[in-house]
Parts: C-alpha cells; structure tokens; sequence
C-alpha cells in the first residue's frame, strides 16, 4: 500500500491526539530500495542513528511517494493470550493468575496492505486486534519501573489465528505461525501512554472489536517485566498484549482494519 491510499482517510495530524517525540517505520521507494525512517507530517526523512537512539536525517521525499512496510524487524514476537477482562467475560474464563504468553515466528510478519493467506489446514482464521510494544534496547530482569526506558514506541498488530487448530491442537504453535499472521503497523508512535486507549477492530468497514487498554489484566510495565524474567528481550522483538472481545473469522475477500487511539489504522485484505 502507498502512503497516498492510507492518507486519503487519515490525517496525520487528527490521529496523534498526544504528545509526539516522532513517528518511525520502514518505507520502500518506487525501485526497490527500502529505509528505514522518520515520519514529520507528509515528509520522510532517513533514521540517523538506532533504534535506542533514533534520530532524524537526511529528507528522503513526500509520504505519497514511497510503500508502507512492516515498521520492526523482530528476532521474535511474543503475544500474550487472555490479557483483556472483557475477553475472559466473552470465552467465561477466570482471570490468570500471571500472563499467559506464547511465540509467533518473525517469518510471519508482513506489513499495510500485504494480504493474510488463509492457510488450506485450516477451516476458521480470526483476527485480533492487539497493541504491540516495540522493545528499545536490551531487556533482562527489568522492574516493572524500568520498562520505559527499554520501551521505543507502540504499533498495530493482528495476532491472526487459526482457531479451530487451536483447539484441535492443544498448543498454539502450530495456530499462530503460518506466514502473513502478524501484520504490523503503520509505524511507530514513539511517545504514547498505553494505559487508555481505544482499541477496534473493523472488518469490512464494521466495527467488531471495539475497547480500551484501560481493560488490560496485566500492563504493558508488568508485562515487560514478566517476559524479561523469561527470556532477553532485543531491540525491535515484539510484545503483543492480547486482544479485546469481539473476535470473528476472517474470509477471502475480506479486509480487516485494526485502529488504536494515537497510532492510526493497519488494514491488510484477506486471501487464499
């Protein structure tokens, strides 16, 4: 997708509803080249420096003329299951005790617009609208306090699942790895408070997903945390926090949109 397609319906400016230190991704131009990059208004401007120090450079043209990619480059993903109370109300399940995670393979990652292939394995695919943490710099034994310092922003994520593997399975591996099952974008909103804001979920255009992080089980610093005291955390790994209530199956021909308060839209169609 071509930034000119997701501009015609937001402006950039009316989405950021809270203070922004700036907006980064990665962009492809019009022969191939990919950058990674800093977002200013209509303007993309090349990421001088890392991600534990991002700076803008050099002015590389107008948003209009350059590809929206996957904005993160994750050595793994890790999605925490059952972390909103309206979805435990929605499946009648207790509240965890301590979050409940799982991996999804970085070969699954695409981007806006890339299409998510309906694997033949499966009879039911579901979308689910997540708020993804982009990790900063190393994280190992952190405190629920240190987690910001280790946090570079916020993006959209899908955790698309095969459902009915799920179930038959026993385990999830196999239900959240097929290639194209975590879309990711548009970017990343670098300075957002996650503790308030409103999640959706719009297939076709209809809103089916529709909360608040307000409703999360466990906060994006307890998760941090939780999983640092599991395994290293890396710059640019992915935390998905689970999803709302309202999840579906998705159907070829289908496009699903996934909104967060602060960030903008990720809208990717559906293929077999």
């Amino acid at each position: 997708m071509y930034f000119s397609a997701l501009l015609d319906k937001i402006s950039l400016p009316r989405i950021q509803t809270l203070k922004r230190l700036m907006k980064l991704g990665k962009v492809q131009d019009k022969k191939g080249k990919i950058f990674q990059v800093v977002f200013v208004k209509d303007e993309v401007f090349e990421l001088s420096g890392d991600l534990s120090e991002p700076k803008k450079g050099a002015l590389l043209g107008k948003i209009k003329d350059f590809k929206l990619l996957a904005p993160a480059s994750p050595t793994k993903i890790v999605a925490v299951g059952l972390n909103y109370r309206d979805h435990a109300e929605e499946l009648n399940m207790p509240i965890p005790k301590e979050p409940i995670i799982f991996l999804k393979p970085p070969s699954a990652v695409i981007g806006p617009g890339e299409p998510i292939i309906l694997p033949p394995q499966s009879k039911r695919v579901d979308y689910e609208a997540e708020l993804a943490v982009v990790i900063k710099k190393q994280a190992k034994n952190i405190k629920p306090e240190q987690a910001k310092e280790h946090i570079l922003g916020y993006t959209c994520f899908n955790d698309v699942t095969a459902r009915d593997l799920q179930a038959k399975d026993g385990q999830w591996t196999r239900a959240k790895s097929f290639d194209t099952f975590a879309p990711m974008g548009p970017w990343i909103e670098t300075e957002l408070d996650p503790s308030d804001l409103k999640i959706q979920a719009l297939l076709n255009g209809k809103v089916v997903q529709n909360s608040t992080t307000a409703n999360l089980i466990f906060s994006v610093p307890q998760l941090l945390s939780f999983i640092s005291k599991i395994m290293t955390l890396k710059p640019g790994d992915i935390i998905a926090t689970g999803t709302p209530s309202g999840i579906g199956p998705l159907a070829p021909g289908d496009e699903i949109t996934i909104r967060i308060q602060g960030i903008g839209e990720l809208k990717n169609p559906v293929r077999i």
